[in-house]
């Protein structure tokens, strides 16, 4: 009798303690999730300022050790200054940023002049002893005045359009002097290009159908376009005032 009382109460004491596990407060059990949202990983999916407002550090004119003069910064936003590079001799052309990027999701805001004309470049490659221009490498977004600019009567070259290769509404781009809001998403082989909230081109990259884009392209004798999926983001001086502002990306 006395064994089996002495089991009895181990079993009791076995099952209470499992309950008391069982009912812990929720705090004591989340900790290993605060932990895990706080990890390194983690910190690669906040938006990190490629324009800091108020300077061109990052920038630099492609194949140069420094920035053109013509690109200014005035109040938060970062623009070519087309009059003063043609007047006053100021240096600009294509502007490249120092980080390299492979799955980002990069947003920001332009607008550009009357008749403008100009371009978000990415998966530049910096190689200026192999390649003459960003536009060599990187696929470009177009940023141009649809309304004015002769280009706008190009199919693939429109506003939103990933330029010469694939078309999108041409409905969704801002009269010429408002801003417009660009984003690119690039991550495993998968490509979309957003104006004003608006998906304007999505597709796949790296696969027989987008070498065939490039195959019928303007740029089917490049042999380094399109063909690395990582590399620089770069903003175009097609010789029009452009403005951006608001320049952030995440790594995906």
């Amino acid at each position: 009798m006395n064994q089996l009382i002495w089991v009895t109460a181990i079993g009791a004491a076995l099952i209470t303690a499992t309950l008391n596990r069982k009912n812990l407060p929720p705090a004591t059990e989340n900790k290993s999730t605060v932990s895990l949202s706080a990890s390194p990983n983690n910190a690669r999916a906040k938006w990190i300022k490629l324009f800091d407002g108020k300077t061109t550090n990052g920038w630099k004119t492609y194949a140069k050790d420094s920035i053109g003069s013509a690109w200014k910064v005035e109040d938060g936003v970062l623009f070519l200054d087309s009059k003063a590079k043609k007047e006053q001799k100021l240096g600009g052309g294509d502007i490249i940023h120092e980080k390299s990027f492979e799955n980002f999701h990069l947003r920001l805001e332009w607008k550009v002049s009357k008749n403008g004309n100009s371009g978000i470049i990415f998966w530049a490659q910096n190689d200026p002893a192999k390649y003459k221009a960003v536009w060599h490498t990187g696929p470009e977004m177009q940023v141009l005045d649809n309304g004015g600019h002769p280009d706008a009567k190009i199919r693939k070259h429109r506003a939103g359009d990933l330029y010469d290769l694939i078309e999108g509404p041409d409905t969704v781009v801002k009269p010429v002097g408002e801003w417009n809001k660009a984003e690119i998403i690039s991550k495993n082989g998968t490509l979309e290009l957003k104006l004003n909230g608006v998906t304007t081109v999505k597709t796949t990259y790296g696969d027989e159908a987008w070498f065939n884009l490039i195959a019928n392209s303007k740029f089917k004798t490049m042999s380094g376009f399109g063909r690395t999926f990582s590399g620089h983001i770069a903003l175009q001086d097609h010789g029009d005032d452009v403005w951006f502002r608001n320049i952030e990306i995440k790594e995906l």
